[in-house]
């Protein structure tokens, strides 16, 4: 039985994927027009009110709730609410949406005696990470890591001239025997198709491979010619999720980034060591021009409004910028927008949709990913127990 506080875009699609899993779901919101729209749809109950407040969480059967997601838009409701279902209800575990890093930075702040928040989730972190390893691999439309890291699934592009393009999938493990690698799924004109032995693979196919990460570079270059490290980063837009890419690169990269806001720039320049501040618009033409767009290896359109960040990558691709990455929020765009002028588009909702269904689906579960937007899920599973307790303990793989 689960609460989720929030029907937002990531609480309503968190309540699609659990309803479908014959959980128990109410969705708690203000907005009873946006309630109404979700209960048309799916098989769950709706409270409208403020989450944080007691009386509405008792109405939406926190007496007896197994969990409660706090993912509204406000980082002290989703706090609060944790709060009060702790203290008056004993909900067993609280799951919290927190944005704001001056919460965040300060330890001790969530543990049972201070703000009893049994898992945190931070979305900028999650995407900040997602947007990290893209710019590792480059030419990668999607890294995702299994196994605390040490084993990557990644989704490529197949271009002609690739060495396995136009082979069958059985060739990749003749041609590469000391690599292990399988390909778990591919899609070709946005249908999937179940890989096997005797599947060739064709030109502008999205092949999705799993190895150790050490290999990873090695199969890559099997599908597509390997595009050369990215060096020269512009990022669009100087939020949390900008700030917190240009500190974990600007030491081994040359970062810059473009920010409207006077004031942020001031900030964003006492904060960052080796990154170049720029105030002004990111779709400012002559802007681009100054900073030489063309030698850019990748542009990331990182501000909160979608319109800005597709409009502004467009344009930095036109104006020569090697790859272009954009941040959509709208996933009705993020489709729309992928594979033309813009290299890859990044749905926030779906990255921390993954991290918040790693801690719902408990038990044998320890990891589940997004692929493609949400067309399908890659899971990773821990063999815990024994037959009777475990669901994958005793059973062969098919």
């Amino acid at each position: 039985k689960i609460i989720i506080l929030g029907a937002g875009q990531v609480g309503g699609t968190l309540a699609e994927h659990l309803a479908r899993e014959e959980n128990d779901i109410t969705v708690v919101d203000t907005d009873s027009e946006r309630l109404r729209e979700l209960h048309t749809r799916l098989d769950i109950r709706t409270v409208a009110g403020a989450g944080s407040y007691p009386i509405v969480l008792r109405q939406a059967g926190c007496e007896d709730a197994d969990m409660l997601i706090a993912v509204t838009n406000t980082d002290e409701v989703n706090m609060i609410a944790c709060q009060v279902a702790h203290t008056l209800f004993r909900t067993p575990t609280k799951i919290a949406r927190v944005r704001a890093t001056a919460y965040l930075t300060r330890k001790g702040l969530f543990a049972h005696e201070a703000v009893p928040i049994d898992v945190l989730i931070s979305p900028e972190q999650v995407v900040t990470d997602h947007i990290r390893r893209l710019i590792e691999h480059p030419g990668a439309l999607q890294v995702l890591e299994f196994a605390g890291g040490l084993v990557q699934l990644v989704a490529v592009k197949a271009f002609y001239g690739g060495p396995l393009v136009g082979q069958e999938l059985g060739f990749l493990r003749r041609h590469m025997p000391s690599v292990d690698t399988r390909v778990a799924a591919i899609y070709r004109r946005n249908r999937p198709i179940i890989p096997r032995g005797d599947t060739v693979i064709e030109a502008d196919d999205e092949v999705f491979f799993i190895a150790a990460r050490r290999d990873i570079r090695a199969v890559m270059s099997e599908l597509r010619r390997l595009d050369r490290d990215f060096r020269r980063i512009m990022i669009a837009g100087g939020g949390n999720i900008g700030e917190r890419l240009a500190e974990h690169l600007e030491h081994s990269h040359q970062v810059k980034i473009i920010e409207h806001n006077l004031e942020r720039c001031t900030q964003l320049s006492e904060r960052l060591d080796r990154t170049v501040v720029l105030h002004g618009s990111a779709t400012a033409k002559r802007l681009l021009e100054e900073e030489n767009i063309e030698d850019c290896d990748i542009f990331c359109a990182l501000t909160n409004d979608d319109e800005v960040n597709i409009m502004s990558s467009m344009l930095a691709k036109r104006m020569g910028a090697k790859k272009v990455l954009t941040l959509i929020n709208n996933a009705a765009y993020v489709d729309l927008v992928q594979g033309g002028e813009i290299d890859i588009a990044i749905s926030p909702q779906q990255a921390t949709i993954g991290s918040l269904l790693t801690h719902v689906r408990r038990g044998d579960i320890v990891n589940v990913h997004s692929l493609r937007r949400g067309a399908a899920e890659a899971i990773e599973a821990i063999a815990h127990g024994d037959t009777q307790s475990s669901k994958v303990v005793g059973r062969t793989i098919g």
